[in-house]
């Protein structure tokens, strides 16, 4: 399978505008997989650098994410008792590794489709078109509250991040692929806070404002057996990475008759040693 191997794309990707006024983005009722959103959206043509050459290089605590070779033995993928006893895990281990935690826990995961009949066959989402980051200064140490509300009172005295992976779950993704922003290149005054609304809770997130000093990159063709790591949270304010922007877009290099994308998408607490 061939892929393309261009240094760089120019690329749509989808930014919110500041108003002053704090974005809603809430999600409907169990059975219901439309998004209700306010806000101001504005698309910019970007370059987004083919990572594949470099993959060697990055390093989750400085760049934000990783990419690697992590095979898996899940067989199913919409099988949830798979997921949780063989995926889960896979997926704890595969962060421990890469990011030195002493314990990760994983506590959701999503799959997304491109495909329109698809997702209502399977009730699953589809993929997300505004870059975003899932955590922020508040929601991060929240989410620790909510999950493992017994310990967190110790575990948020010590250093703690949510980390994520993301995953092809059938074919290679030759359409609506993933692209990520260098971390160091994203700025707090880019994060535009937003209210994050469930059936069951009120959370939060960054959306994100255009800067031209933002650096892309996107790892075209992504196969089952790669995957994605990235840091949407760390409470580690030491200069290194610690928000790491993301959002799907149009790959132009798509071919034409490109199969709809299906990815898998886990979210983790990582807690490390003091």
């Amino acid at each position: 399978m061939k892929w393309n191997m261009t240094e760089s794309i120019k690329a749509n990707l989808t930014y919110s505008v500041d108003t002053g006024v704090k974005p809603v983005n809430e999600t409907m009722e169990q059975g219901n997989l439309e998004r209700k959103y306010t806000g101001v959206f504005k698309e910019h043509a970007v370059t987004v650098h083919n990572g594949r050459p470099l993959r060697d290089k990055f390093v989750l605590d400085e760049h934000g994410f990783r990419f690697v070779d992590y095979p898996t033995r899940v067989r199913d993928f919409h099988d949830p008792d798979e997921l949780k006893s063989v995926y889960y895990p896979e997926m704890e281990e595969l962060i421990k590794d890469t990011s030195g935690a002493s314990r990760v826990v994983v506590f959701d995961h999503t799959i997304r489709a491109g495909d329109k009949n698809e997702r209502e066959k399977r009730q699953l989402r589809e993929p997300v078109y505004r870059v975003h980051n899932d955590y922020t200064e508040w929601s991060g140490p929240q989410r620790v509250r909510d999950i493992l509300p017994d310990e967190a009172g110790n575990l948020l005295k010590y250093r703690f991040a949510v980390i994520q992976t993301w995953r092809s779950i059938r074919n290679r993704i030759e359409a609506d692929p993933l692209a990520i922003c260098e971390a160091s290149t994203l700025l707090a005054k880019d994060l535009i806070l937003t209210e994050r609304r469930y059936p069951d809770r009120v959370g939060e997130t960054y959306q994100v404002s255009y800067n031209s000093n933002h650096r892309w990159y996107y790892f075209p063709m992504m196969a089952r057996n790669e995957v994605l790591v990235f840091k949407v949270y760390d409470s580690q304010t030491n200069g290194g990475a610690r928000f790491t922007a993301h959002t799907s877009f149009t790959d132009p290099t798509s071919p034409p008759n490109a199969k709809p994308r299906e990815s898998i998408e886990i979210r983790t607490l990582a807690f490390f040693d003091p």
